[in-house]
């Protein structure tokens, strides 16, 4: 394992030096817009530029600091949002032909919203699997986005834009969404910083919606400062307090959570654990049948909210979204009864898990990203369709509501990821075990050319 190092958050250095004086939002803004527009062709993460309302917002920032007002703590800091995220004056597609002709959103979502208070500017929104209904990006309507470490390979989904975007280094952060793995699989793929907050901790107004039932939005980032921070705001504005590492408990996930995995990412998670000093293995208890309950909970819900639509307009989705969704509309109603049920099960085994480690370590996929020629990964030993199978390791965790951090590994060659999982509000303590293996070097995001990092001249 061959390792890299890390920088301080792009997105608090650059509010830094906007705050200072050093560089004007405007320009950075306009810098980042010029950048996507030069180099995003190569990748297909972004969907539309906000290029005037973008600029218009940077030119407030900078009469702010010249005023003597406080600009907020991410002053001038560009962002996008996957394009689920309603934003004032943009019709929120969800990645759909279906929704283009509604009216534009008149006001941001509310995590949106709290980040322009704090300062920061959304720039663009961001490819997604259609109504966030798959794990690879592949979107009939805009195309399929690719993987900046290699381009031939998918990004992840369902927020593939808002991954790949921090991946090329054409934003500093982004949001996304996570109902089954939406964040966590794309960062991995990616090689970024994810986070799924608590689910119910982060609020929903403006984000459209999938599965009530286990729906989070949470930032993507290069850095574990950048992911705190923007965090932090999202949430409400509350710092975030982190332990002493070493009163941290660690465990890694055994079983259904051992299986699979490639080589190197078993040899990353045991490097992991070395490093941290611990060496307990937990196993959960009927974890494949946690999957498939998500999947039914999921498949229900989500067919059910777009039944009277897909009984109108069903060709007008995309394909592999629109038998999934019919699927799930015809389930009976005692099936997802049952799911419930069991949900509610799992997750209480999950918590007693939780009395014997503060944090639990398992990966996020079973290995590298999947070639977009060839959308498949392997699960015992039979080949399966990628879009709907990368989140065997992420859909169990997703079922128990809990805090998950996506881990970038920094190994030589594409991209592997760990998923660090918490109690429920326990993220503190998720940034505490993230921090030190940034420090250590043994997780680290690569992006590919940092635009948002140049300076005025």
């Amino acid at each position: 394992m061959t390792i890299h190092g890390h920088k301080a958050g792009a997105a608090l250095a650059i509010a830094a030096d906007v705050r200072a004086g050093r560089r004007s939002a405007v320009s950075v803004v306009t810098d980042v817009i010029a950048d996507i527009e030069a180099r995003d062709t190569r990748f297909n993460s972004v969907t539309r530029i906000l290029g005037a309302a973008a600029v218009a917002q940077a030119e407030e920032v900078d009469q702010a600091i010249a005023a003597g007002r406080d600009p907020g703590p991410l002053a001038g800091v560009p962002f996008g949002v996957k394009d689920l995220f309603d934003v004032r004056g943009e019709v929120t597609t969800a990645g759909s032909i279906v929704l283009r002709d509604n009216l534009p959103a008149t006001r941001d979502a509310v995590v949106v919203e709290r980040l322009r208070a704090a300062g920061a500017v959304p720039v663009a929104t961001l490819n997604m699997d259609e109504f966030a209904y798959g794990f690879s990006t592949e979107n009939a309507h805009t195309g399929t986005t690719r993987n900046p470490h290699d381009t031939a390979r998918l990004a992840g989904g369902s927020s593939g834009g808002s991954a790949a975007s921090v991946a090329a280094g054409l934003l500093p952060f982004t949001l996304g969404s996570d109902t089954n793995g939406s964040i966590r699989i794309p960062s991995s793929l990616c090689g970024v910083w994810g986070l799924k907050p608590t689910y119910g901790q982060m609020p929903l107004g403006g984000v459209y919606p999938f599965v009530a039932s286990l729906d989070v939005v949470g930032p993507m980032a290069d850095t574990v400062e950048d992911l705190r921070a923007v965090y932090a705001i999202m949430a409400g504005g509350t710092p975030v307090g982190e332990p002493d590492v070493g009163d941290v408990r660690v465990a890694r996930l055994g079983g259904w959570f051992a299986n699979n995995i490639s080589t190197e990412l078993a040899a990353g998670i045991d490097a992991v654990m070395a490093h941290l000093g611990q060496d307990r293995v937990i196993e959960l208890p009927e974890v494949a049948r946690a999957r498939a309950s998500a999947f039914l909970i999921s498949a229900a819900e989500g067919g059910n909210l777009h039944l009277a639509r897909l009984r109108r307009r069903s060709m007008q989705y995309d394909p592999a979204t629109r038998g999934r969704l019919m699927a799930g509309a015809m389930l009976p109603a005692a099936t997802f009864v049952q799911a419930q049920r069991f949900r509610r099960w799992f997750r209480e085994q999950v918590h007693a898990a939780l009395a014997h480690a503060d944090v639990l370590i398992a990966p996020t996929t079973v290995g590298v990203a999947p070639r977009i020629d060839q959308p498949s990964i392997v699960v015992d030993g039979k080949t399966v369709s990628a879009r709907a199978n990368l989140g065997i390791f992420t859909q169990p965790i997703s079922l128990a509501g809990l805090p998950v951090l996506a881990a970038p590994l920094a190994v030589d060659g594409l991209p592997l990821g760990i998923q660090l999982i918490g109690a429920p509000g326990g993220e503190a303590k998720l940034f505490a075990v993230a921090a030190e293996l940034q420090r250590a070097g043994l997780a680290a995001c690569r992006p590919l050319d940092a635009g948002y990092a140049r300076k005025d001249s």
